[in-house]
């Protein structure tokens, strides 16, 4: 069987081990952003503690392989770049590098600006800029080939890096609607006055072309867009959304942007699962300090949820990544 020259580059890097760097992005006049970065290494990985996991990878190894596709992450409201490791790394031994950024002024410790969400496009976009221009390893990145992964608000942030455009000013009569609806009763705790005018800055919402490919795991504000918001979203999208998910309940969320998306997305409900079922198992530590994040419903196995989960996004991009 004759290979093509095309094939051969469009294959992934299927290295043995995955590498794991933590770099500082420059942000204007802010301190510089904080991201994260998975990728294929054949350095000899080991057992590695970061924040409340512990990651198989081998710290700022070399990367393997050229013409790499890459994968940005935005992380769910009061996260951190780390919040969808166990993804980052099954994309990573898949032959993808994965970068994921923590959203200053949305991150578990710094909920300063929550509802500013158009910084969080923006600070994604930068860490695009800044995988393909200025990492060191940039050369061996494939431009041609970016897709987003986004959770909650993360999910949110790539439906605007994709093209949606969303409309701030339909929050408060949701929450007068629905006040008894988590979203509503935490502004309300923030002391956030919905009515007032938001000082949204022009030309706020960045939309960013190189990405060719998005993965939207129950996306919030996901009712803000409306089909004129999601006219523009033209690349293929994979939409989550949890069955049993009380803190975005249906159908504001994931169906509002299902039925709004100008082609039909690649649609997954996942039977039993909570909203932060999303996030990776947590370990026994973790989920004593943060059991309404950690503890799922009665019957529902989160890690076998998750191998599953993993493999899909997978598949994903590499079907639209080519």
């Amino acid at each position: 069987m004759i290979v093509t020259l095309f094939a051969l580059l469009a294959a992934p890097a299927f290295a043995a081990d995955v590498g794991f760097q933590e770099v500082k992005i420059a942000n204007g006049e802010e301190p510089p952003l904080t991201a994260g970065i998975w990728y294929p290494t054949n350095a000899p990985a080991a057992p590695h503690s970061l924040g409340d996991s512990t990651q198989t990878v081998a710290p700022n190894g070399p990367v393997a392989g050229r013409g790499l596709p890459l994968i940005v992450m935005s992380h769910g409201g009061g996260g951190w770049y780390d919040g969808h490791y166990d993804t980052a790394l099954a994309l990573a031994h898949a032959g993808f590098v994965v970068a994921a950024v923590s959203h200053a002024g949305d991150t578990f410790n710094d909920q300063s600006r929550v509802l500013q969400l158009w910084r969080r496009p923006a600070q994604l976009h930068q860490l695009v800029d800044y995988m393909l221009g200025e990492w060191p390893s940039h050369a061996r990145l494939n431009a041609a080939r970016v897709g987003a992964f986004g959770f909650s608000n993360g999910g949110f942030t790539v439906l605007v890096a994709a093209g949606g455009t969303p409309d701030l000013s339909k929050i408060a009569p949701y929450c007068d609607a629905h006040p008894d609806h988590d979203l509503c009763e935490a502004l309300k705790h923030a002391g956030v006055d919905l009515h007032l005018r938001s000082d949204i800055p022009a030309g706020a919402w960045i939309h960013d072309p190189r990405v060719k490919a998005v993965v939207v795991a129950a996306p919030a504000f996901g009712f803000a867009f409306g089909r004129m918001g999601l006219s523009r979203v033209r690349v293929p999208v994979q939409l989550w959304r949890a069955a049993d998910d009380r803190h975005q309940p249906d159908p504001y969320y994931e169906e509002a942007v299902r039925d709004d998306l100008p082609e039909a997305p690649d649609y997954h409900v996942v039977a039993n699962a909570g909203h932060y079922d999303f996030l990776p198992p947590c370990n026994a530590r973790l989920s004593k300090k943060m059991p309404d994040v950690c503890n799922s419903q009665p019957g529902f196995d989160r890690a076998a949820f998750h191998e599953q989960f993993n493999a899909d996004v997978v598949r994903f991009f590499e079907a639209k990544l080519r």
